[in-house]
């Protein structure tokens, strides 16, 4: 198992998503990595946890840290989860990488009560400045990689992402934004704010 360390640090949106979770309930969390949020949930609020990863090193991380994960490619297998088996499903920082992330979230939000989503936001103001300045895609914190190299294939802002929830029809339950000193705004309260300063996003959906 993990050190007592090692659960306490985990990402800043890591543990906004730990925090929007209830004690004892049953979580999948989709693209798990190497189980670092599975294993402070399994531990600290004490939930059902189980994880789908598709890298081989991930898995291997995660059995070896005693965590129930699968491996498996989410753009294909949440089809076969069924209905309503989680209490919450998440993704986080993982969307952007998704192929079909409609299809994605229509299935997180089918197999559990709620889904909770945490993305890089393309309409970051220093991501736009970067392209001003430099006419070439920026590279950051959130989006480490470079264009040639990226796992990313659907990078999208806040304000796309409110509008693809208003198309499906998905209520937002809660929405935070995070700017690269971790600081949170409230994304219904000011969109275009939060489109601007929020570094990432992180947002509790229902059907």
């Amino acid at each position: 198992m993990m050190a007592e360390s090692q659960r306490k640090a985990i990402r800043v949106d890591l543990q906004f998503i730990a925090d929007m979770i209830e004690p004892g309930s049953r979580v999948l969390d989709v693209g798990c990595g190497d189980g670092t949020l599975l294993d402070y949930l399994v531990h600290f609020k004490q939930v059902d946890g189980r994880g789908l990863e598709l890298s081989t090193e991930g898995v291997n991380a995660c059995v070896s840290a005693g965590l129930p994960v699968i491996q498996g490619d989410a753009d294909t297998d949440l089809e076969t989860f069924p209905d309503n088996a989680f209490d919450y499903v998440v993704l986080s920082q993982t969307l952007q990488a998704m192929v079909a992330p409609r299809t994605v979230l229509h299935h997180m939000l089918r197999i559990g009560r709620r889904a909770l989503v945490s993305f890089p936001n393309f309409g970051y103001w220093r991501v736009r400045l970067f392209l001003l300045l430099h006419g070439r895609m920026p590279m950051s914190d959130t989006l480490p990689y470079r264009w040639y190299d990226t796992p990313n294939i659907h990078l999208c802002t806040i304000k796309d992402f409110l509008a693809l929830c208003r198309e499906l029809g998905i209520v937002i339950e809660r929405s935070v934004s995070l700017d690269h000193k971790s600081r949170t705004r409230r994304i219904n309260s000011s969109p275009f704010t939060a489109n601007l300063l929020g570094e990432q996003a992180v947002f509790v959906l229902r059907r």
